[in-house]
């Protein structure tokens, strides 16, 4: 009967009720606490009379529906007195009363996992760094979390999948739903490749108020949380402020200072957030308190980005080469795609030959403030161009 109190106890709450926690440690058991009874549950000073009301009115048949919906849709229930709960989820206040969930979940306890969130309307490079990221997160032993919805969310699983490894996907319904079937088939690889995860019972719809309630067991899952191209108004800041307020960590990846779309994540970075260019930004603190979790020879510090832009004319730019640090700087980029790179970065690129160059050169060579010369030297960065070295100093890859 345990299953049926603690489905019984989710329908009456709803998710995302903040003082499950609570409840759930005063009466030991959701099964204890509806033998407490109504006299009970005003004594405990737990909850509202709403919510006394609610827990008065879920039936016995709506409890045994979703049982059977489980059972013919294939989907399978945790509850956290169940050894196969994750353990991250326990510490919330807020942690759900049931999961559902297709695939194993027995594949992320002992390992790091990382939330790899971001705008569904991402562009290319973007998209292209998460796809990166996760796959070197996931060969550096990490597993990735994310939404299962499009852009970001869908790259990061794909970057996971692609090289071998096993991703979680958490959603906002219920399993048959019907949701964005544009997206079924990563859905079943995930499935099959690791676990898709939801709170909401069976054929539960994809409302708009669902989401937000669901980001908290994105990041509740997750050592830390990731954010690649995300706006002011983006959902996946919410993920990233749940972060903080559950005391996990907060990553982000920078992007042009200019464009609205990367306001969100350069204004995470600037209050507080560690600004991420590789796996080992996010991994190499990990690696000190729990090397048993990853391969800690494996963690990659640098992205391999496919470039992303073609037909750079380099005789009209360098029609006669002087010396072999130019002829270097020629060859070198004449193999990149540097088309959709922004003007400022392709003019900075011109500056590279085969030594590392100081940051304050850059900028004497350029003429560019330094605001812009970061922001581009950051999207050189992540798309595999050029990479840091110390003393400020970067060199070409």
């Amino acid at each position: 009967m345990a299953l049926e109190h603690w489905i019984k106890l989710q329908l009456a709450l709803g998710a995302g009720c903040r003082r499950m926690n609570e409840a759930i440690a005063y009466f030991e058991s959701a099964q204890h606490l509806f033998e407490a009874g109504e006299y009970e549950w005003k004594l405990s000073g737990i909850f509202t009379s709403s919510q006394i009301s609610k827990l008065m009115s879920v039936k016995d048949e709506q409890v045994l529906k979703v049982i059977d919906d489980c059972r013919k849709l294939g989907v399978k229930t945790v509850t956290p007195d169940s050894q196969k709960y994750p353990k991250m989820l326990k510490s919330l206040d807020d942690l759900p009363a049931v999961l559902y969930y297709q695939g194993e979940l027995n594949f992320i306890r002992h390992k790091i996992a990382i939330a790899v969130v971001g705008t569904r309307e991402a562009d290319d490079n973007s998209l292209a760094v998460a796809k990166s990221l996760s796959a070197s997160l996931t060969r550096s032993g990490a597993i990735v979390v994310s939404g299962g919805a499009l852009g970001v969310d869908s790259a990061a699983h794909l970057g996971a999948l692609d090289v071998g490894g096993r991703t979680l996907a958490v959603l906002g319904n219920g399993f048959g739903s019907n949701y964005l079937m544009a997206n079924e088939d990563l859905r079943a690889r995930i499935a099959l490749n690791g676990a898709v995860v939801t709170e909401y019972p069976p054929y539960t719809p994809a409302v708009s108020r669902n989401f937000p309630i669901r980001n908290r067991i994105i990041s509740g899952l997750s050592h830390g949380t990731v954010v690649i191209e995300a706006g002011v108004k983006s959902g996946s800041l919410i993920t990233a402020n749940l972060a903080l307020e559950q005391g996990r960590d907060v990553f982000a990846v920078p992007g042009d200072v200019l464009d609205s779309s990367f306001s969100g994540v350069n204004k995470l970075i600037s209050d507080g957030a560690t600004a991420v260019f590789s796996a080992s930004d996010i991994l190499d603190g990990y690696a000190v308190k729990y090397p048993f979790a990853l391969d800690v020879e494996k963690i990659e510090r640098e992205l391999t980005l496919a470039g992303t832009v073609k037909n750079i004319n380099t005789k009209e730019r360098h029609p006669e080469p002087k010396t072999k640090a130019v002829e270097d700087q020629i060859s070198f980029f004449a193999q990149a795609d540097l088309s959709g790179l922004s003007d400022t970065s392709k003019t900075i690129i011109e500056v590279f030959g085969s030594e590392p160059v100081h940051i304050d050169d850059i900028i004497r060579k350029t003429g560019l403030t330094m605001p812009k010369v970061l922001s581009s030297l950051t999207e050189l960065e992540l798309s595999g161009l050029i990479s840091p070295q110390a003393g400020k100093f970067y060199r070409k890859i």
